[in-house]
């Protein structure tokens, strides 16, 4: 199973940004998706997740700027950010917690990671 992310780069304050990742290989099951990010000198954190269903949840920081949204016939989820402000500067991880196939239990998997940078 790999999660591959993709999206980022380099936008002025104000700006937008839509990150993808897309799930692939021998997966049952995705259950909730979500991204993160890290700063430098920062612990990684929750920026926003979304579950099978639908439900979602934000970091207060991004909460009416961005969206997370899921494709599940594409096994991607989605992170629109808008009105990016320089905080938002990090490493962006997008993760999945699925069942592969042939086991029982679902373990959590993450993406490479996709820089996103808010500069002027």
């Amino acid at each position: 199973v790999q999660l591959q992310a993709s999206g980022g780069g380099l936008v002025q304050p104000g700006g937008s940004l839509r990150l993808s990742c897309a799930a692939s290989g021998s997966i049952f099951s995705i259950n909730h998706m979500g991204w993160y990010r890290q700063a430098p000198g920062k612990q990684r954190e929750l920026v926003a997740g979304i579950t099978s269903g639908g439900s979602t949840n934000y970091a207060d920081s991004v909460k009416g700027r961005s969206t997370i949204s899921r494709d599940n016939a594409k096994n991607t989820v989605y992170l629109q950010m808008n009105s990016l402000k320089p905080e938002d500067t990090a490493i962006y991880y997008c993760n999945a917690n699925l069942v592969s196939s042939g086991w029982r239990y679902p373990l959590d998997y993450w993406g490479q990671g996709t820089q996103v940078t808010v500069s002027s």
